[in-house]
Formats: structure tokens, sequence, C-alpha cells
């Protein structure tokens, strides 16, 4: 089966950071893509989402990624740099983060949030192995 392709980029430079967010979360062991909700979503064995890509959902404006995080780990980043970070709809009460790509967040940071909600969601039995993932 062909991976669903997700296409409405507004600029090369945002379909180009996507890809690099694909590249990313596609690297962690045991990922995989599919859309969810309309969105592109990447899930850990197929079931467990950790990361979603948002593009102006239900017009608010925002091209972000959701991701799974520790509710104070979320909390700390919202109060330090609300313009880049936020508490999404539907999943902000489960502690997941929002991180606005529109806003030049530095793919640092981004690659950050992404493995570790990777780390976050990883089954038990994978914690030794999924800690000992790092970024280039």
């Amino acid at each position: 089966m062909e991976r669903q392709r997700y296409t409405p980029f507004e600029s090369p430079q945002q379909k180009e950071l996507f890809e690099r967010i694909r590249a990313l979360s596609l690297s962690l062991p045991g990922t995989s893509e599919r859309l969810s909700h309309g969105a592109p979503t990447f899930f850990i064995q197929k079931k467990r989402s950790f990361v979603m890509y948002q593009n102006n959902h239900h017009g608010d404006g925002r091209i972000a990624l959701w991701c799974a995080s520790e509710p104070d780990v979320r909390n700390m980043l919202v109060e330090t740099d609300p313009l880049v970070y936020f508490v999404p709809p539907y999943v902000g009460h489960h502690g997941w983060i929002g991180v606005r790509l529109d806003r030049n967040a530095a793919w640092k940071e981004i690659a950050s949030v992404i493995l570790a909600a990777y780390k976050l969601r990883v089954p038990k039995k994978w914690k030794d192995a999924a800690a000992t993932v790092v970024l280039d």
C-alpha cells in the first residue's frame, strides 16, 4: 500500500520543512505515517501517534506540529516562549504541545520536541532503546 501524501503547502520552504519533519519522524524505530483527521500523523507501531502536522487547522492560521509531551514540560515551554509554543485543541489536555512552524522555530528545537514526543510514546519494552536515540 502506498503512503498517502499531504500536499497543500503554501511555499517551497514549508514543503522542505515538512519533508525534514517526515524524514526525522520516519527514521525513528517502528514509525509510520498516515493521514489522521485529515493531517499527516506519525505513529509508533502503526498505533500510537506522537506527532501531527497541522496547516491552518479549522482556520486557526497556524502552521504547526502537535507533539506528545509531558504536561509540565509543555507548560514551561508555553510560558517561556508563547510565540512558538501553545496548547493545541483536542490533545492539549493530554499534555500535548503545539510548535508553530510559521514563527521561525529553530530546526534543533523542532527536532528535539519530535524526539521527546517519540520517547514519551514508545512502548515500555522499547524505552531503553529509545533512550539511546540522539539527534545529529
